[in-house]
């Protein structure tokens, strides 16, 4: 399972890292989103997946007295997806009010602080 999932995380990571190399943003947001996907997914993959006992320690034991899953990846995993939800919905915020305001989502379009007309920018100081 670990072996599938170590592939599906490749691509992933390939897939979005296509996707952010894009010129529209809303290509890049999703790229954002698959690369915050994958990573999750490495994190939960790497924790081991498996289907052992819950990670409680009997009443008595000072620690656990068979084999018990581990907690912490999926901890993480959780908060991940709720700071990456919440990164996605500002970047599109950010991403719609850019496209009001310029009526474009191409980034070479999106040259207002660098006109085309104005020549090249100066080089020195």
């Amino acid at each position: 399972m670990e072996t599938a999932l170590s592939f599906v995380v490749g691509c992933l990571f390939a897939v979005a890292l296509y996707l952010l190399l894009s010129k529209h943003i809303i290509r890049m947001l999703l790229g954002v989103v698959l690369l915050g996907n994958a990573v999750n997914i490495l994190i939960f993959t790497a924790g081991r997946i498996s289907s052992v006992a819950p990670p409680l320690i009997a009443e008595g034991a000072s620690v656990p007295l068979t084999d018990v899953a581990n907690p912490l990846p999926q901890a993480l995993v959780l908060t991940a997806i709720v700071i990456s939800f919440s990164f996605f919905a500002f970047l599109l915020v950010l991403a719609y009010r850019a496209y009001q305001d310029l009526g474009t989502d191409d980034t070479d379009q999106m040259r207002v602080a660098e006109p085309e007309n104005d020549g090249p920018p100066p080089l020195g100081y």
